[in-house]
């Protein structure tokens, strides 16, 4: 998880440039498309479309999470993020594979058509090309960026991270690159052999593209949505910090989960040795809480509870949940 300030500008920078390159890229598939007759690059405008309607609504998500807490809302506004997220998800899939899916099928099934002026859509697919390209990279060094800074792996960073606008922009670029050179081979070979299916075939391959990318997306904004756990990493190094507070007798439970982008809800649950009195319990309790706070800055709220360990419904919960 970034830094708040630094991450979510850049976040909003990266989805901006999409949004940007995706609005001129739709328009000039869209032109290529009717000129040339390609199912393909058809179905890469539709791509575009749809990838310029979920840069929207990652903006929508990025500016309505940022709220602070209210009378209604005590914990935040955090997982409007996911909320919104997962519409792009959807959006991806409705927009674009459905489209992708449409034209292939057509193109496939339906009467041989005639290719025209093809040398505009080899064009257009070298400038889409090279202007994809360019969001790509910002989303890809920013998930550089933030991997390294965490010491996790590309992928690895990318199947944990609770940014979704990030990962989003990174996958459904990513796809887009993949889609323009099967738009590429589909219109080289339709002119080469004089056949439209090579066509319906580049565009129906594009659809599985699409729909695996907004399944994988949806897959995610939804475990976040319910309420994933926080990354494994923070929540062992919360637990040793508090095995190893003089007060903590044992760390009987440990609850976390995220309620939006670097922004944890903590509930421990804590065995503190029997001599304490009721005061130095509550003075190691703020004690505690303030330390992590400083040591862990994505913990938003904090809740210390004391319990004993042999209370038998309490451990009948834990081994249920955790299996050990």
């Amino acid at each position: 998880m970034s830094e708040k300030p630094s991450g979510a500008g850049e976040s909003t920078l990266t989805v901006v440039l999409a949004l940007l390159v995706n609005l001129a890229i739709a328009v000039m598939k869209a032109i290529a498309g009717v000129v040339t007759g390609s199912a393909a690059i058809l179905s890469e405008a539709a791509h575009s479309v749809a990838d310029t309607f979920t840069e929207a609504l990652l903006l929508t998500a990025l500016r309505r999470s940022d709220r602070p807490a209210d009378r209604r809302h005590p914990f935040g506004y955090g997982k409007e993020r996911y909320f919104w997220s997962l519409l792009a998800a959807v959006s991806i899939f409705a927009s674009g594979a459905v489209f992708a899916f449409y034209e292939g099928f057509r193109t496939v099934f339906g009467a041989p058509e005639e290719q025209t002026r093809p040398l505009v859509g080899y064009i257009v697919l070298g400038l889409a090309f090279a202007l994809e390209s360019v969001s790509w990279t910002q989303a890809f060094r920013q998930v550089r960026s933030e991997s390294k800074k965490h010491g996790r792996g590309f992928r690895d960073f990318l199947r944990v991270s609770d940014d979704p606008t990030v990962k989003t922009v990174f996958l459904e670029d990513s796809a887009a690159l993949i889609g323009l050179v099967l738009a590429f081979l589909g219109l080289g070979l339709h002119q080469l052999t004089g056949s439209s299916v090579w066509d319906g075939l580049a565009s129906l391959a594009i659809g599985v593209l699409l729909a695996l990318v907004a399944y994988t997306l949806a897959r995610t904004n939804r475990g976040l949505l319910i309420g994933r756990q926080a990354d494994s990493v923070v929540v062992k190094a919360i637990w040793h910090r508090l095995a190893g507070e003089p007060e903590v007798d044992a760390v009987v439970d440990l609850l976390t989960m995220l309620i939006g982008t670097d922004r944890v809800l903590l509930c421990a649950r804590l065995d503190f040795v029997d001599t304490l009195t009721a005061s130095e319990l509550e003075i190691a309790c703020v004690r505690i809480s303030a330390e992590l706070h400083a040591e862990f800055p994505d913990l938003d709220e904090i809740f210390l509870e004391p319990v004993p360990r042999t209370d038998p419904d309490l451990r009948r919960r834990v081994l249920e949940r955790y299996g050990f």
